[in-house]
């Protein structure tokens, strides 16, 4: 049955393909964002725009990796869906976050943990999918890592997934019945197979032409390097692994040249 849904930041990385997804499947859409008009960190046209939805999926974003930046976006957000939730009839939130940041104390995974935990303590049910770093995170880290013609991306063990992949399981929570119990363990969802963020960027770099060349780096100031190290950041037992593999999206991203 078709349902009315509100996606929230619409226009980002994840959520053009939450609406794309929600489209395919015939649902109503309510597609918003700060480039709509609608900005879900000070509330501005959020009640309008829920107005008759009944699921809400949260896939806003802030472009800060800074811990304090993001964790005050992130609050700010929780806090005014469930309250702009709550007065507009809405039935539940569904929400994306990162997979094994339990734990987390520096930068955006620390953020993302105090956003977990301030939609659980609001009056709205929430449900809490836990995805692996997205495919298409690869580029950002090596833009972010490289001085000159080398890129330093850090030492992390991860299970790549297309954001494509992370909509279509947040669209299956968002249309299905809630189930009793949201809390954790938390639904997953992973790409098919274990990567180093490095080994991506290797492949990425050799695709595109640049950078010349590809380092990985542990750095001993990231409090969180342990976690980044270990394996805590691949998927759990019970996660949901689907494709493409990040040289099969990569493939279809960048095709290479004839």
């Amino acid at each position: 049955m078709s349902k009315k849904i509100a996606v929230a930041g619409a226009t980002g990385r994840l959520g053009k393909h939450v609406v794309d997804v929600l489209n395919e499947q015939g649902h109503e859409v309510v597609a918003f964002s700060r480039s709509t008009g609608v900005d879900i960190e000070t509330g501005a046209g959020l009640l309008e725009a829920l107005e008759g939805v009944e699921v809400v999926i949260d896939a806003s974003s802030t472009p800060s990796a800074d811990k304090d930046i993001a964790t005050e976006f992130f609050l700010a957000a929780a806090r005014n869906l469930h309250e702009a939730g709550g007065k507009a009839g809405v039935a539940r939130l569904v929400v994306v976050s990162i997979i094994g940041i339990d734990g987390s104390v520096a930068g955006y995974n620390a953020a993302k943990l105090a956003h977990e935990q301030a939609l659980l303590e609001g009056p709205l049910p929430v449900q809490i999918l836990r995805a692996a770093q997205f495919n298409e995170l690869v580029e950002v880290m090596t833009q972010w890592g490289t001085q000159g013609d080398v890129a330093y991306l850090p030492n992390m063990r991860t299970q790549l997934v297309a954001a494509r992949t992370v909509a279509e399981s947040l669209v299956e929570l968002a249309v299905n019945p809630a189930p009793e119990s949201t809390g954790a363990p938390f639904p997953e969802v992973a790409g098919p197979q274990p990567e180093t963020m490095a080994g991506a960027a290797t492949l990425l770099a050799a695709r595109l032409g640049h950078p010349a060349r590809v380092v990985e780096v542990s750095d001993p100031a990231n409090p969180d390097r342990e976690q980044f190290e270990s394996g805590a950041l691949l998927p759990a037992a019970h996660a949901r692994l689907a494709g493409p593999t990040f040289a099969e999206w990569l493939d279809a991203a960048y095709p290479a040249a004839r």
